[in-house]
């Protein structure tokens, strides 16, 4: 359903142009669900921006590979094309929907915009339908209602709503959960996996947490620095990591930390996209980095299990 080869996308700052995103490829099969993880500003969300080609001059461009939705080449699509494929297949749920939701219209007209195929006498009824199915109560009742009048899960569950009413091919949900309390969060990311098994949804779910993942992904592509370092089936991956980023991201998750433990940060930081490093991104704040990590980026190596990583010096278990 999704195929991404190659893709390089670039951002212009300053007279300068900045590499968000560097040679990635991922491939999503129909049906399927892949996370794509990472701290801020390891290119997670420049990968789905490209994939809706939300990112265009002045702003920035991509430079270089393929975006495939189904036949369609979004790289190559012309405006008229995007536009159609981003009202018919590519569905998307925002991070925070107490900004994506207009306070000054009702959840209704919100809705009712993202589905003119359906005939205006069935809108109501399919609306109603649509947020009955995502555990809204009432539903016919709170059409007329304004956002503020939700609480912050029920507004997710509109904004879910906006993205399934065009009957999408492809859902990309991007930290659909960081602003919602620990509860909540357990609801949307199990709605989200019973909507992927029900419509047969292809889902891209970005977040920086893999561990959350795991509710609602079978794949897993973990990104730093704009490339991704480590890939694979996600019980693998997180099982059994061999990329130090991969290992250090398990070790940070609040899962496995007790009572009165401190939390395990990452040292260091993320590097500047304008001053990235000639070698491994990570190697700066990699423990195990030697000379070479700091001068030239490893290729890519596949395990037997399906899993692939990009690391001189891999974990062992």
């Amino acid at each position: 359903m999704l195929q991404i080869t190659n893709l390089t996308t670039h951002y212009f700052f300053g007279g300068q142009v900045t590499p968000a995103a560097r040679g990635v490829t991922l491939n999503l099969p129909k049906g399927s669900a892949m996370a794509i993880v990472g701290e801020s500003g390891s290119g997670k969300s420049t990968v789905a921006m490209s994939v809706m080609r939300m990112i265009r001059p002045p702003i920035g461009d991509i430079a270089e590979g393929e975006i495939r939705i189904g036949g369609t080449d979004v790289t190559r699509a012309t405006p008229r094309q995007m536009r159609e494929l981003l009202r018919t297949q590519i569905g998307f749920v925002p991070q925070d929907p107490t900004t994506a939701l207009d306070p000054l219209y009702t959840i209704r007209s919100q809705i009712v915009e993202a589905m003119p195929h359906v005939e205006r006498a069935r809108r109501d009824e399919v609306i109603v339908e649509l947020l009955t199915s995502l555990g809204i109560v009432d539903a016919a009742a709170r059409l007329k209602q304004h956002p503020h009048q939700f609480s912050g899960g029920m507004r997710q569950r509109v904004a879910i709503a906006i993205a399934l009413a065009k009957e999408p091919q492809l859902l990309i949900a991007d930290e659909p959960t960081t602003a919602l309390d620990v509860t909540t969060q357990i609801g949307i990311l199990r709605l989200l996996d019973r909507l992927r098994r029900e419509r047969h949804l292809t889902t891209m779910f970005i977040t920086h947490n893999i561990r959350v993942a795991r509710l609602v992904c079978q794949d897993v592509a973990v990104m730093y620095g704009g490339v991704v370092v480590e890939s694979g089936p996600l019980t693998v991956v997180a099982d059994n990591p061999s990329h130090p980023y991969t290992r250090a991201l398990l070790d940070a998750s609040s899962l496995d930390v007790g009572p009165r433990q401190r939390l395990r940060a990452i040292s260091g930081s993320p590097p500047s996209l304008t001053a990235m490093p000639p070698g491994c991104p990570f190697a700066p704040r990699c423990p195990s980095a030697t000379d070479l990590c700091h001068q030239r980026m490893p290729a890519t190596t596949r395990r037997p299990d399906g899993a692939s990583y990009a690391c001189w010096n891999p974990v062992t278990s």
